[in-house]
């Protein structure tokens, strides 16, 4: 297997580390924007698409900052390979006709939320599919977490998570807890947000983002921030007759009395190469995976759809 990359941070090391670990004979190449980038072991340098020549990828994995992302697709095009496009899809909701473009190609995309395979959240996906019946009052979801502490040994302030022209921002970097919420419930009717970063942190992203989505029975409501340093992620479901916690970190779900309904034993660790196998899969059957750019670009509607408060 033969794969191209763009951008070589520590989410695309992730991403290396798990196609490793599907093909151990993989040869992966890196699209390179200068010789003085610090190099990954096993990793084959270009600084041209010419460079290929004779060596056509099954795919190609999109991981370089989210506002580069729509010129890296604009520029892959015409490989006609199949995209692995790291979260979130773009910086900003401009895209439109990149998207007709991609869709006129042809292209098979999936954009990485690799939370939608960690078996919790896939049981309570199936669940709520299989049991519509089963009256919903009200959803809550939460995260939690303190980004120094994210990348150990870089400066937080100066990541592309603190500074809001690379694409940062706790509402963009945790997109994976709308995108979840979306994936198991389905997109709402009608949704709003408000956003700011008066914490005490002191950097110019959103590090406290809090959304409502409207559904024809109920609302959700999603809390994210950077600043906690105790590390919670939780989904509730207040249904008619109980109340569902899911547990992200734990991998559990329990009701009201404790009682685990779930446990998974597999972690957040493991999605990572969960979702490549699962891209991998889709891309060999000729299948397409359930979330390409176009449902992520409407999600990042949602996300982008918020008055931020100063």
């Amino acid at each position: 297997m033969n794969t191209l990359i763009i951008g070589l941070g520590s989410i695309a090391r992730k991403h290396i580390a798990a196609i490793r670990e599907i093909d151990k004979q993989v040869s992966i190449y890196a699209l390179r924007s200068s010789p003085d980038a610090p190099s990954c072991d096993g990793v084959t340098d270009i600084y041209d698409l010419d460079a290929l020549t004779g060596t056509t990828p099954d795919f190609a994995i999109i991981s370089n900052p989210t506002s580069c992302h729509a010129g890296t697709i604009r520029q892959l095009l015409d490989l006609r390979i199949p995209l692995f496009i790291e979260k979130p899809v773009f910086e900003s909701t401009a895209y439109d006709d990149l998207l007709a473009d991609i869709d006129r190609a042809g292209i098979t995309t999936y954009v990485a939320c690799n939370l939608r395979h960690l078996s919790s959240l896939g049981f309570m996906h199936d669940y709520i599919r299989a049991n519509p019946s089963r009256r919903i009052n009200e959803v809550n979801v939460y995260c939690g977490s303190y980004l120094p502490e994210w990348r150990p040994g870089t400066d937080f302030r100066k990541c592309y998570s603190a500074i809001p022209e690379l694409g940062g921002g706790v509402n963009i970097d945790l997109i994976h807890d709308l995108d979840y919420t979306c994936w198991i419930f389905g997109l709402p009717t009608l949704s709003f947000g408000l956003c700011r970063n008066a914490s005490s942190l002191g950097i110019p992203a959103i590090d406290y983002a809090n959304y409502s989505l409207i559904y024809p029975g109920f609302t959700a409501s999603i809390i994210l921030n950077y600043y906690r340093r105790d590390y919670r992620r939780r989904l509730e479901v207040v249904f008619e007759d109980g109340t569902w916690t899911l547990d992200i970190k734990a991998n559990r779900i329990t009701d009201a009395e404790g009682t685990v309904i779930y446990e998974g034993n597999d972690s957040i660790a493991d999605t990572y190469t969960a979702q490549l196998r699962y891209f991998i899969d889709m891309i060999g059957h000729g299948a397409k995976p359930d979330n390409g750019v176009a449902t992520a670009y409407e999600i990042l509607k949602i996300c982008l759809n918020y008055e931020r408060l100063d």
